[in-house]
């Protein structure tokens, strides 16, 4: 399911409301200042409430915020990661 995920969300079989909660990670990711009330009310919609969404919002946020440290500060990725953020295989020993 991981890999089916990380290779496209979209297809990899998720249940409606975390298609929905994912869709609005990357709308967040990818174009913050779009995000409006009724990406809010569809994620109530899909069951989310207000504490659900703000974790969402704060976890979305911080790993955006500490991506573009590292690539800022040209941080190398971890030798022991792969290109898809999985663990190589000789690191799990």
């Amino acid at each position: 399911m991981v890999d089916r995920v990380a290779a496209d969300w979209r297809t990899a079989g998720l249940d409606d409301s975390t298609r929905a909660l994912v869709a609005f990670a990357e709308k967040l990711t990818r174009s913050p200042s779009e995000i409006g009330f009724d990406d809010i009310d569809l994620l109530r919609a899909h069951g989310f409430d207000d504490e659900a969404i703000s974790s969402c919002v704060q976890v979305v946020a911080y790993f955006n915020y500490i991506n573009r440290v590292a690539e800022g500060l040209g941080v190398e990725p971890e030798a022991w990661i792969d290109r898809a953020g999985r663990v190589l295989e000789q690191s799990k020993e």
